[in-house]
């Protein structure tokens, strides 16, 4: 377990701010559980703990898209509160998974209704774009991102900063078999992460791999480093394969036929 500063607490809060703010408007993936993880481990001192936490919950985010209307539990939180309970708590990973879901069903929740309640303001956003104000377009755009900057900023500071003493309050009252029951839920949690990725990427072309793979990891007890490896040298000689073969062939090079032009030309006029 780890004792965390207030400076510490601070960064934390910053960090999850960056991250939401990345999430709904730049999309750079640095608002991902396994970099996250990363992050707030080196905060509070323990990288090791930050990028295992974090590539569980990778797992478990890897298959969760927004499809339509319908969205997933936040990310943000998720790699959030899942690491921040797996450091200060020294539970294992998995038990934190089981923590930080509900933690970001509740807050994708608070986030649907802030984006109803902002809807009306694109509305005074064509106005303003229709009598040219460009001005006001300029603090409009700054809303919605300052808003989520300050409410993740909160939500990640507060457990934080108070977090280490509730957390192991919470822990030692917690009965062990419902501690199980957590852990239980968080093993199970990447492997419905892939299932829900396997839905939207299944081909029956992919199932020889698939099975590939699953041997090379249970029978043949191959490292998942290993298993990538060779999935990335099968994917590259793959593609550079195809690239080869989709190459549009070279246009016959004209022969000459001994006739010039216009003789080409007359014979064509005749309708020969």
């Amino acid at each position: 377990m780890h004792d965390v500063t207030v400076l510490q607490a601070i960064l934390v809060g910053l960090w999850a701010g960056i991250a939401a703010i990345d999430q709904f408007n730049g999309l750079t993936h640095i608002h991902r559980p396994i970099v996250t993880g990363a992050v707030i481990g080196i905060i509070l001192g323990d990288p090791t703990t930050g990028i295992i936490t974090g590539g569980t919950l990778e797992l478990v985010w890897a298959g969760m898209v927004p499809l339509a209307g319908a969205q997933p539990p936040n990310v943000v939180i998720g790699g959030v509160i899942g690491t921040l309970f797996a450091l200060l708590s020294g539970l294992k990973p998995e038990v934190a998974v089981g923590v930080a879901v509900p933690f970001s069903v509740a807050v994708q929740a608070i986030i649907t209704l802030l984006f109803t309640a902002l809807a009306p303001l694109m509305h005074t956003m064509d106005l303003a774009a229709v009598n040219g104000d460009t001005k006001k377009m300029d603090r409009m755009a700054w809303i919605e991102p300052v808003i989520l900057f300050i409410g993740f900023f909160i939500m990640a500071f507060l457990p934080a900063i108070f977090g280490q003493s509730v957390v192991t309050a919470a822990v030692k009252a917690i009965p062990v078999w419902i501690l199980g029951g957590f852990q239980a839920a968080g093993g199970m949690m990447p492997a419905v992460g892939f299932a829900m990725l396997l839905k939207i990427m299944w081909k029956i072309e992919y199932a020889p791999f698939f099975v590939a793979g699953f041997i090379a990891a249970a029978y043949g007890k191959l490292p998942i480093l290993a298993i990538a490896l060779l999935a990335a040298s099968v994917a590259a000689y793959d593609f550079f394969l195809n690239r080869n073969n989709n190459t549009p062939a070279q246009p016959a090079a004209p022969t000459d036929t001994g006739l010039d032009d216009d003789d080409e030309e007359e014979d064509y006029s005749n309708g020969i």
